[in-house]
């Protein structure tokens, strides 16, 4: 039976249906149940806000939104949340979804670790943020209620670990690949994992480009 919380619960479309069971297929149980409670977050601050949202696209986005961490989808060079955007976006389009939805989902998830933009965009594309924003850094813990929260955690718990073990699996997801952290948060993971990780320096760049002055 699907968790309803305050008239939020997850579309039951076949479109819902056929996310779920990708993303069960595919991710952690850690990344699936994270990535619900993204969606519950997001969409109980979306109602809360009084934003107009498609629940399609901000589930599918949601539950997209670490996929770029698996190594179905993970790729050489790409940053993680790009690789997750263009899972979701073959995804969607196999299903033959309105290019412009495919571009909205697309971008939700490639922004969600860009703090201070996606707020000023579509609402899908913001409540994405604001879900992996409260269920990662807690960060607007204190808008939801006690028994909001302990709602989405009965659903899909997090565990007596999660922080530790979510850290850990950005680090697996991404290690192979340090170059792609650069100016973003993910660098602070590496840092904090690696003892021989090297953070890129922007000013560095700069300074070492072939411009004389």
């Amino acid at each position: 039976m699907t968790l309803t919380i305050d008239g939020i619960s997850i579309p039951n479309s076949k479109l819902a249906r056929e996310v779920t069971e990708v993303v069960r297929d595919t991710a952690s149980p850690l990344l699936f149940h994270h990535s619900s409670r993204v969606y519950y977050f997001g969409a109980l601050a979306g109602k809360q806000r009084g934003l107009r949202f498609d629940p399609e696209l901000l589930y599918t986005g949601a539950m997209f939104h670490d996929m770029g961490l698996t190594h179905q989808h993970s790729s050489a060079d790409e940053r993680f949340e790009v690789d997750g955007a263009n899972a979701a976006r073959d995804f969607l389009k196999s299903r033959g979804i309105a290019q412009a939805d495919i571009d909205t989902v697309w971008t939700a998830i490639a922004l969600h670790t860009t703090p201070g933009i996606p707020q000023h965009m579509h609402p899908v594309v913001a409540l994405v943020t604001v879900g992996v924003e409260m269920d990662v850094l807690g960060l607007t813990y204190k808008d939801y209620s006690d028994q909001q929260r302990e709602a989405v955690v009965h659903a899909h718990p997090r565990g007596d670990q999660f922080k530790e073990h979510i850290i850990q699996t950005f680090y697996e997801g991404i290690k192979h690949k340090p170059e792609t952290t650069f100016g973003n948060v993910k660098a602070d993971v590496l840092a904090d994992k690696d003892p021989h990780f090297h953070r890129g320096n922007f000013c560095s760049v700069i300074r070492c480009s072939h411009w004389a002055s």
